[in-house]
Parts: C-alpha cells; structure tokens; sequence
C-alpha cells in the first residue's frame, strides 16, 4: 500500500471547469492539518505567520510573504506558526506542466502578490474568457517564473541516516562537522560526505545551514532576539548568524521581519 494510499484526497471544490481556482484562508496559531492531497498543484503563499509543510520526503519552511509549490498529488501535512492568512492556487495537473516535481519554496514578487490577491476574490466559476479568465492566465504565465528559496530539509532514505537527520533536527547546531557525524556512523569522511549527497541532494554543510535556519525562522517570527537564537543553534557571534541569514533571504532577521509583521 503506497503512503497517498493512506491519506485523504481533498479539495471540495476539484470539479470546477477551470484550469486555476483560488481560495483564501485564516488560520490560528498551532493550527496542523492531517496528512492529505490533492489532485491538483497547489501553490501556497501566507502573508502573515511561519508555515511548516511536511511530506515523507523531508520538510520545507515558508516566511511570511514566501510561497510554496506543492506538486500534485503529494502527500503532505501542514503546522501553522502564528496566526496564519493564506491565499492558495490550486492549478489542474495540465495547467502545472513545467514546474518542479517536488516540493519547493519560491519568492514572491509584488506583481504575483497583486495576481494573487485579486484571484481569490474571484468567483469559483469565473468567466474564463472575459478579464477575470485573463487574470488567471497571467497568473499561469508568472508562476513559472517564481525564484526557488533554500527552505527545504531534505531527509534521506537510508535508515540509520535518517535517524541521525531527525535527531539533529530536534536540537540543530553550527558546531556539528563531517568528522562527527561520519565517526559517529561508522564511517570513512569520503563515504560519508558521499552518502549525504547521494541522498540528500545537498552538502552535509548546506544541509546543516538549512536546518538551522528552519529552526530559527519561528523563534525570529514570535519576536525572539536575534542574539538568544544565533547562540542557541550554535553560532559564536550573532554577526555569523546574520550573515547566513542574509544570504539565504536576501536581508538581515531585523528587516526581514520588520518589513513583513
């Protein structure tokens, strides 16, 4: 029995002839759905609150203000962090040709922002050949075009290694190396370093960035000290923190989240 098996598939409205529908939702902090799918591609954006989307394949954070792409038919769950307003895009497998077969975290530009906003005022029903189907169409043309964001924490298939992953995940550190986890599983630095990437599609150092970032980004969001947090995942100084902050997304936590509450 596969693992969409055993979810639900949902989403009420799937009989809709239209290649796009858009919905708008509120969500209280805490709020987590049950593992579902959809028939159709999803792409997600929240423009207040920090959400978690998990899928058997790993976990992806979305900021305030960032989007996620969730493939069609992919089995996922969903925790809000902080009270979460959402606007989803539900887009017919034919109409998602072209974007990535996997999950993925993308940028949201001010143009898609504006789509966005007037799709889900639409009527479920839309007049697919007058303004409001053009709309829709325009927004088929720009969701092709969102930046991915390293937002995403892979999790490998190899057991004793996933292991390892979901216990660092818990409790993420600056501090950890290769020599590390390779001693602690036993294994040589070069079989190691290639295991990681075989099965993760990343560096064992990218990887380890990724999950402190993701940990970081709630505590930053409720309103924590850049300071306590950076020193907290392992970090010497809260400079170094920021620095990998800013390269991940494009500003330091202070502005990040100033200019999104």
């Amino acid at each position: 029995m596969s693992v969409l098996d055993l979810a639900e598939p949902t989403f009420r409205d799937d009989d809709i002839p239209r290649p796009v529908v858009a919905k708008g939702f509120d969500y209280p902090d805490g709020h987590v759905t049950r593992p579902h799918w959809h028939r159709r591609g999803q792409l997600l954006y929240c423009s207040t609150g920090v959400v978690m989307v998990t899928t058997p394949a790993g976990a992806w954070m979305m900021p305030p203000q960032r989007g996620m792409w969730i493939p069609p038919e992919t089995v996922h769950d969903v925790r809000m962090l902080g009270p979460v307003r959402m606007q989803s895009l539900y887009l017919e497998p034919a109409a998602a040709r072209g974007m990535p077969e996997r999950c993925e975290v993308v940028g949201i530009p001010p143009l898609m922002r504006s789509l966005l906003a007037a799709a889900v005022t639409l009527p479920s029903e839309y007049d697919y050949d007058g303004r409001d189907g053009a709309l829709m169409t325009l927004i088929q043309h720009e969701i092709q075009l969102l930046p991915p964001l390293p937002l995403s924490l892979p999790l490998p298939s190899h057991e004793v290694l996933a292991d390892r992953c979901r216990a660092f995940v818990l409790s993420p550190t600056s501090h950890d190396t290769i020599d590390d986890w390779g001693r602690g599983l036993g294994m040589s630095r070069r079989t190691f370093t290639r295991l990681f990437r075989r099965e993760t599609g990343l560096s064992f150092v990218e990887w380890r960035q990724q999950a402190c970032l993701m940990a970081a980004l709630p505590r930053l969001a409720a309103g924590e000290r850049v300071t306590i947090v950076a020193i907290d995942l392992g970090y010497n100084n809260p400079a170094a923190f920021t620095a990998m902050f800013k390269r991940a997304l494009g500003s330091s936590p202070r502005s990040y989240f100033e200019q999104h509450r």
